[in-house]
Parts: structure tokens; C-alpha cells; sequence
């Protein structure tokens, strides 16, 4: 069988180009792909082990609510800091120094953009979490307005408000280490953030009640920065030598700069995307008790197939941004096409197994305790709401990213993410008086879906020039395809006596059926993927 005139597998590079250089091959870009997606998994999990000692100690309460309005201030810092804001402009600018290292005479170019850049950057951290910390009645009146006890959400505001400071300087050891084609040392942050978290509650809910958790966020940012400085300092004190040069540049070159407007487009538009989580719980705390609680259990459980799709694109983004610091223009639209459909596929699996087997998996993750079966039902609702948008928000950070990695100023991100945010805030509104949550849910979904449709048509010759029309057809079949099977899967998980007989049949129809329709439909990424590992095996004898 022929492939289509557009498909993605028609755009992949030839099956056995010579590899630039180890840390840039497929087999290293598979492995880090591998242990990155494993740390993360486990981290997710130990997540989800968080939500369940939360949910048993305190269930869906006003103690909850309280809660997740200063819990507010992590997620936030760590969209800024750890997964797009600092990413997005460090890994280009520590990247740009790599490329230049082999050539700069007067120094090395990547100790001197450490020198220029953490000591200023750190103090903006410091200052900004004390400022929190003292501005914490205020957040909490600006956040969630007709919260019941607003005194316990200010004392969590105060604790986690920590996080500006440690999430800061982990996000910025993550970035240089990533660079640098060092990944687990990153990938293991939120392993340890949720350990902190899961060790507070079990040994101080009894006392603190939920300011235990706030205090586990605090220890949990020191410790994401302990599992990163030590591989960061062995890394920088290895030297030039270490690294693989670049192709022939002009001598002399000086360090790269971080320039101010690259910064603050990337900021603004972290922010800006974050401000959804706001937006939700803002028209959330006007409702009964529980809502927030409610968005917040759903929203983790449905992301997880979202955050397994991107660490795909967390691996090869370096290799996009170094590609194009290096003129190699081809190259990186390559891996940007091929990572948005293989992220696209995988979430897009993951998406129609939890829209099958939604009640049954927060039956079997959460009903116990304090969390009882109207909980559990309210909450799979909203969660098959919120997994609609998921195909929205993988896309979004993939071609964040993509715009991103050129390592100069581009305002389409942040444009594109405020349109997406007003569509929320304008649909939320409307809707949430009638619908309630899952109002708030469905506006999400269609705000997010909206930005990744204004980034994808952004993308260009000043960006990565990606082939749009042949994207965007395998998306929508694999979309298809997993309509479908999220259909069948749904009807062999009713019929399925317990939570867990339910979540593991249904997953394996759902499984079954996206491949099968996938390869019916010619939606597949994984024939080009087969096609391009057996010709570099191929080219390696």
C-alpha cells in the first residue's frame, strides 16, 4: 500500500542520514525519550498518590478549596519556571552558546551566560517570593473572591508562596542541564516535589490539617533543586572539551545574550496560558462547595496522557533549537512534523481511554475516605469534558516550543494563547451559571483548542516552516480513529462488575481499536518511525 501524497510519512527525512553527532541520533534522542517518559510517568503517579491522600484525609471540601487557591502559586511557577517560561528562552540561549563554544576565543560562552544570568535571576526569585508571602490576604481575594474560610487559604498562599524561589532556580538547572542533552537528572524534579508532599500529609495532616500539604509544596521546591545543582555543577565544570563542536562558524563569536523582549514574550505567554487555571477557578468559587476540588481531581487525572505525549517534544527541543542555531533549517522541521504527529497519537490514545473508563478510573483512584461516590461522579463528568481540549494543549506545548526555539523575539505565541484565553473567560462566564463546571471544563477545551489552531497557522518561514496541510490530515484522522474506539471502549466498560475490570478492558478495546483504525485509515505514524530505525540500522553496519 502506497502512502498518501500528504502524509506524514512522505516527510520524514531519508531513512539513513549520518548522524551529526551522538547526542543528536536517534537511538540517544529514543533512550532519553524513554527514561524522560518513565521519571515523568513516575512522578504523575506519585501525583496521583498526592490527589489520593488528599482526597482520603480531606475528600472535596472547603479545606480542599482552600487549598488549591494557594496551590495556585506552584502550578503557576512551575508553568513560568520549569516547563515552558524559563525553557523556553534558556535551552535557545544555552543552546546558542553550545554552537558557539567550539569557536569562542575569548572564553567559554557557556560559563559566561551562567555568570551573567543566575545571580540576577535568582534575586529576581528571591524578591519575588517575599513579596507573595506579604501580599498573600490580597492573591486570595483576587483569586477565589466568595471563598469560605479565606484565613486557611492565606496561610497555604504563604507557605507555598515559596515555590517563586525554588521552582526558579530548578527550572533554571533544568534547562541548562537539558542543553547540555542532560535529561534525568530533570525529569526526576517532580518525583521528588510529590514525595515531599505525599511525607507531609502522612506524617502532619493530623496536626496542621491541609497546611500540611502547603508545607510539603515548600519542601518539595528545595528538593527539586537538590536532585538538579550537583549533575548542573559536574556538567559546567567539565569545560569545552566535553562537547561535540559544531559545524564550522566564524571565530571569535561572543557569548549569546538573553535579550529582555524574548523574555518577556515567553513569560507572558506562560503566564497568560496559566491564567486558564485561574479563570477556572475564579467562576469556580462561586459555586457549591467541592467545585474547585472537583475541576482540580479531574484536570490531574486527564492531563496524564498529555504530559506522556510531551516528553517527546521535552527531549527533541533542544536538538530543534540547536538545529536551527546551527542554520539546519530542514532538519529541525523534520523532527518538529514528526514529534506533533507522534504527540498528537499518543494523547489522542490516552484521551479515548479516559473518556471510556472515566467513572470507573476515579472510582478506583479516589472514591475512598472523605470521597465519596457523588464526588466520583461528579468529577468523571468533568473530567470527559476537559479530556475534549487534551489534543489542544499537546499541540500548544509542541509548537510553543517550535516558535520558541528560533532564540529571537516572536509575539505569535503570546497572541495566539490570549485569544485562547479571552475565548475561555467569554465561554466560562456564559456558561457557567447554567452548566456550572462543566461549563468552566468545556470553555477550557475550546479556548485551548483555539490557540493551537492560531500557533499552527503562525508557524512559517521566520519560525520552522512546517508543512501544515499534511499535519493536520493525520491529526484528524487519528482523531477519528480515536472517537471511535472511545465509543467501543465506553460500551465494554458498562458492561464490565468492578472499577478495575472496567479501566483494564476497556484500555485494552480502546488500544485495539485505535491501531486497527489507525492503520485503516492510514493515520499511523509508527510505519515512517519503523521504516526510519531500520534505515539507520541499517546505515550503521
Amino acid at each position: 500500500m502506497t502512502a498518501e501524497p500528504h502524509a506524514v510519512a512522505d516527510l520524514a527525512p531519508p531513512p539513513a542520514p549520518p548522524a551529526r553527532d551522538k547526542a543528536s541520533s536517534g537511538s540517544f534522542l529514543a533512550k532519553a525519550a524513554l527514561v524522560t517518559a518513565a521519571l515523568s510517568v513516575a512522578g504523575s503517579l506519585l501525583g496521583l498518590v498526592r490527589d489520593q491522600a488528599l482526597a482520603h484525609y480531606f475528600g472535596a471540601s472547603t479545606d480542599t478549596d482552600a487549598f488549591l487557591v494557594a496551590w495556585t502559586l506552584p502550578e503557576l511557577a512551575a508553568t513560568l519556571l520549569i516547563e515552558d517560561g524559563l525553557a523556553f528562552f534558556l535551552v535557545p540561549a544555552f543552546s546558542l552558546a553550545l554552537a558557539r563554544r567550539a569557536d569562542a576565543t575569548g572564553g567559554d560562552p557557556v560559563r559566561a551566560l551562567v555568570r551573567t544570568s543566575l545571580p540576577r535571576m535568582a534575586l529576581c526569585f528571591a524578591v519575588t517570593a517575599l513579596v507573595l508571602i506579604a501580599a498573600a490576604p490580597y492573591i486570595v481575594d483576587l483569586l477565589a473572591p466568595g471563598l469560605p474560610d479565606h484565613q486557611l487559604a492565606v496561610d497555604c498562599t504563604r507557605l507555598t508562596a515559596t515555590c517563586a524561589l525554588s521552582f526558579g532556580l530548578a527550572g533554571y538547572c533544568s534547562a541548562a542541564l537539558r542543553a547540555h542533552r542532560r535529561f534525568v537528572a530533570p525529569a526526576t524534579v517532580y518525583v521528588a516535589y510529590n514525595i515531599a508532599i505525599i511525607a507531609a500529609l502522612f506524617t502532619l495532616a493530623g496536626h496542621w490539617g491541609i497546611r500540611a500539604a502547603a508545607a510539603g509544596v515548600a519542601v518539595g521546591g528545595v528538593l527539586m533543586v537538590a536532585a538538579q545543582a550537583p549533575s548542573l555543577w559536574r556538567q559546567l565544570r567539565r569545560g569545552p572539551q566535553a562537547f561535540i563542536p559544531s559545524p564550522a562558524k566564524a571565530p571569535g563569536t561572543a557569548a549569546p545574550t538573553m535579550q529582555s523582549a524574548i523574555i518577556w514574550t515567553v513569560l507572558l505567554f506562560a503566564l497568560c496560558r496559566q491564567s486558564q487555571v485561574l479563570i477556572e477557578r475564579f467562576l469556580a468559587s462561586s459555586l457549591p462547595a467541592g467545585a474547585i476540588s472537583h475541576l482540580n481531581y479531574a484536570q490531574k487525572v486527564a492531563q496524564m496522557p498529555m504530559v506522556l505525549s510531551l516528553m517527546l517534544c521535552t527531549v527533541t527541543f533542544p536538538v530543534v533549537a540547536r538545529a536551527l542555531a546551527d542554520g539546519e533549517i530542514e532538519r529541525a522541521r523534520d523532527r518538529v512534523e514528526r514529534d506533533l504527529v507522534l504527540a498528537g497519537c499518543i494523547v489522542l490514545l490516552g484521551a479515548a481511554a479516559v473518556i471510556a473508563s472515566a467513572p470507573a478510573l476515579i472510582e478506583l483512584l479516589f472514591q475512598r475516605g472523605a470521597f465519596g461516590a457523588q464526588d466520583t461522579a461528579a468529577t468523571a463528568a468533568v473530567m470527559r469534558v476537559y479530556t475534549l481540549g487534551l489534543l489542544g494543549h499537546t499541540l500548544v506545548g509542541a509548537l510553543a516550543r517550535a516558535h520558541f526555539s528560533v532564540a529571537r523575539t516572536t509575539w505569535i505565541p503570546l497572541f495566539s494563547m490570549f485569544i485562547g484565553v479571552l475565548a475561555t473567560a467569554g465561554i466560562g462566564f456564559l456558561t457557567v451559571g447554567t452548566w456550572g463546571v462543566y461549563g468552566i471544563a468545556g470553555a477550557n477545551a475550546t479556548g485551548i483548542c483555539v490557540t493551537a489552531a492560531l500557533l499552527l497557522r503562525g508557524l512559517g518561514p521566520r519560525t520552522v516552516p512546517i508543512r501544515t496541510r499534511a499535519v493536520v490530515g493525520q491529526l484528524a484522522r487519528l482523531a477519528l480513529a480515536a472517537a471511535v474506539a472511545a465509543l467501543l471502549g465506553a460500551l465494554c466498560a458498562q458492561r464490565m462488575a468492578g472499577p478495575l475490570l472496567a479501566v483494564v478492558a476497556s484500555g485494552a478495546v480502546v488500544t485495539v481499536s485505535f491501531v486497527l483504525l489507525g492503520l485503516v485509515l492510514r493515520a499511523q505514524p509508527w510505519p515512517s518511525v519503523l521504516r526510519s530505525v531500520t534505515g539507520r540500522l541499517r546505515h550503521a553496519r
